[in-house]
């Protein structure tokens, strides 16, 4: 009798065991072609379960037990699948279909983390664009010392010089002010308020990994500041193999470079160390008499701990130092031998010291929770002749968000602390300003369909002390994006959102006075400037035969701000109307085998509607024009040129700057241990001085027309870099 009742136990057990067992199906095809991939490899990790593709490129895996798991697709020369299914499936029977896109160019796996859901470039409805590693490998040879040349190459943005002595510039998105986009560091705003006048010249692009942009406004997530975007670089981290890189670099414009990047990964240990030493002599082509380079001295360390407590904690910590003396102006003044008459000169002391830290707890296979802060130190001095202005800023951000990644829908919610501190030296009350921000956020995306996908989110800060009107600090901030999957080869986005910006002495037109003539900024009566941005885009990507792609984007966008602040008779005011940036940008790539052609095309009209009055936006080209072609052989060789269009554009003294085109040429030779190259910039040797003074008055006392081109005219450089440890 007992053992009766225990083998009808056993069959129960049995059969209870074999109903909590699941069946996942797939067919993986390619997704340009929809051509099956026989032989297509799945895997899921958790269960170390992985089996094959069979001839019909169908996919089976059995025995999966209920709970949510990731199912990784791969196939030899295509990117990357990872997705979350939850088991049971809703319909057991389903046969799930997997596109692989093919792993060239842009048509490959790019994984964006400006969203903060580490999801696959074409799957997010946001538009992003992304600069990855192998892109970034090339420009990090034309200009190693800074990454002014590496954004205003990107469409859409425009890198504007503030000092004709200095070399000091911004950038701008879409027609907009500098002080309308932020850059972040890994998420983390290292380079806003007193500290953004000269970070485009303080970073390097050898210790990054990936850029991304965000065009329009990314206020939602990011908070103040992100009216026309964001630029998101995202640094290296330790791989599983060990890499040491040196690069050496010279120009024929008195510069050299010298630069170490360094890496290694252990079991629960990892470390990546940049260092860099930047030196360029002052530098007059065209003899000015004035700096075209100034005369610069900077030293860079950058020290990373990496933690991997365990497979759901991980961590880490980094140190940010930049000591930079940067002297320029007067020739002779730089040389030492100071007169009556030859006596300016502009001098830039600056030392940046910043922390960041960063710990993600994985909840499990769908969510979890991520820390990170970051506390910032710059000091600057400013001096010019009768002229000294110093002072002090700390700012710290912290955050803490949750991330849950579902088979239909993702959602991060989270909350931030925003501080920023301005001291003048000596103390200045006009001047001195302290600003905290505490906002709440959360974002939800939603895959609806194969085909449709929408991403919403909301943010709410609260400023203190805030401006006299019209919101008090508090904003209110919705965003929303749609992405359309019309076909394998179409898609389509569309979006818009809200932002803000607090009032600030601190922007392009202060950097271009030097803050010499500035007056203080009265908080309590200036307005924040709000505004409300749309951009709508059509993606068309294919393949070309076997060795043939082309990627076609066409993005349209308009930006409207409320109650802008401007500078009259050298004080910031609130001033009554708008402005309005509309436009259009064009990206066209095309891939042969090694053979790549990029073509981008910005147009944008920015106008000002204040007191009833219309006026165009100056330094703002309508038209830009940027053609680039590149021959790769793998490892072996690199030929690149490109060329560089930008039309006639109104300057600030009602005056017309000259349109103008550019030309530069690369080559490169490449080993397993060591790469040679050589580039030249500006070929046409384009420049302002060549069409005219770049100054009003006296040689003593100059006042400085703006700059609208390159001042140095043709600049070739020239270099090595080794690779000691590598892939």
């Amino acid at each position: 009798m007992k053992k009766t009742i225990v083998l009808i136990f056993y069959v129960l057990l049995s059969a209870t065991l074999v109903t909590a067992q699941n069946i996942f199906r797939a067919k993986v095809v390619n997704n340009q072609t929809k051509a099956l991939l026989k032989g297509a490899t799945a895997a899921i990790p958790d269960l170390k379960i992985s089996t094959s593709a069979d001839t019909s490129g169908m996919i089976t895996i059995t025995n999966i037990p209920d709970g949510s798991f990731a199912v990784t697709i791969t196939y030899v020369g295509f990117s990357v699948s990872k997705l979350v299914y939850k088991f049971p499936l809703k319909n057991p029977g389903q046969i799930f279909e997997i596109g692989l896109e093919p792993a060239s160019g842009e048509l490959a796996e790019v994984v964006v983390q400006t969203t903060r859901i580490n999801q696959n470039l074409r799957d997010v409805p946001t538009r992003i664009e992304a600069l990855p590693s192998e892109e970034l490998d090339e420009k990090s040879t034309m200009r190693p010392g800074d990454i002014k040349m590496l954004l205003g190459e990107a469409t859409g943005v425009h890198v504007q010089q503030t000092s004709a002595v200095s070399s000091n510039a911004s950038f701008r998105i879409q027609g907009l002010d500098s002080r309308y986009t932020q850059l972040l560091q890994d998420g983390m705003p290292l380079y806003s308020g007193f500290s953004g006048g000269l970070s485009l010249l303080q970073i390097s692009p050898l210790n990054l990994n990936q850029v991304e942009f965000v065009k329009g406004s990314a206020s939602t997530l990011y908070g103040g500041g992100a009216i026309a975007g964001l630029i998101n670089l995202i640094s290296k981290t330790p791989q599983n193999s060990p890499e040491l890189t040196f690069l050496l670099n010279g120009t024929s414009a008195k510069g050299a470079d010298a630069s170490i990047y360094y890496s290694e990964k252990g079991k629960s240990v990892g470390a990546t160390i940049f260092g860099s030493y930047n030196h360029n002599g002052a530098f007059d082509p065209f003899n000015t008499g004035f700096s075209a380079i100034p005369q610069t001295n900077r030293f860079t360390i950058n020290p990373k701990v990496f933690l991997y407590f365990n497979e759901r904690n991980t961590g880490w910590f980094g140190i940010n130092t930049t000591y930079e003396n940067r002297y320029g102006g007067d020739m002779q003044v730089l040389d030492g031998n100071t007169d009556n008459v030859h006596q300016y000169f502009e001098r830039n002391k600056t030392f940046r010291f910043s922390t960041q830290l960063s710990f993600t707890h994985k909840i499990d296979e769908e969510s979890q929770i991520n820390f990170k802060n970051s506390i910032g130190y710059f000091d600057r001095r400013l001096s010019e002749p009768g002229f000294d202005f110093k002072g002090k800023q700390v700012s710290s951000y912290s955050e803490v968000n949750y991330v849950r990644n579902g088979e239909k829908a993702s959602w991060v919610a989270g909350s931030s602390l925003v501080t920023d501190n301005f001291m003048a030296k000596p103390p200045q009350d006009n001047l001195n300003y302290n600003l905290t921000t505490i906002g709440l956020f959360a974002q939800n995306t939603y895959r609806a369909t194969s085909w449709f996908s929408l991403e919403s989110g909301l943010r709410v800060d609260e400023n203190t002390p805030a401006p006299a009107r019209p919101s008090n600090g508090f904003f209110f901030l919705p965003r929303i994006n749609a992405l359309f999957k019309i076909n394998a080869h179409l898609t389509s986005r569309i979006g818009g959102g809200l932002g803000y910006k607090m009032p600030s002495l601190f922007n392009d037109q202060a950097e271009d006075d030097g803050y010499q003539h500035i007056k203080p900024l009265n908080i309590g009566s200036t307005m924040a400037e709000q505004s409300s941005g749309l951009n709508a885009d059509l993606n068309y990507k294919s393949a070309l035969g076997d060795e043939a792609f082309i990627n076609v984007n066409q993005l349209f966008f308009y930006t409207h701000i409320n109650h802008p602040l401007v500078l009259q008779n050298n004080t910031f005011i609130t001033a009554p109307g708008f402005l309005a940036t509309h436009g259009a940008e064009t990206n066209i790539k095309l891939i042969m085998d090694e053979l790549v052609f990029y073509l981008g095309y910005t147009y944008t009209d920015t106008k000002q509607h204040l007191n009833d009055m219309l006026g165009t936006q100056p330094l703002t080209p309508k038209n830009q024009l940027n053609f680039d072609a590149t021959y790769e052989i793998e490892g072996s060789y690199r030929f690149g040129a490109e060329s560089f269009y930008t039309s006639s554009q109104l300057l600030n003294d009602g005056t017309m700057g000259r349109g103008f085109v550019t030309f530069g040429l690369l080559v490169q030779k490449m080993w397993k241990h060591l790469d040679l190259f050589i580039n030249a910039e500006n070929l046409t040797n384009r420049s302002q001085a060549k069409w005219g003074s770049i100054y009003t008055g006296s040689i003593t006392n100059p006042d400085f027309k703006d700059i609208y081109t390159p001042l140095e005219g043709v600049v070739v450089n020239a270099g090595v870099r080794i690779k000691l440890l590598n892939k």
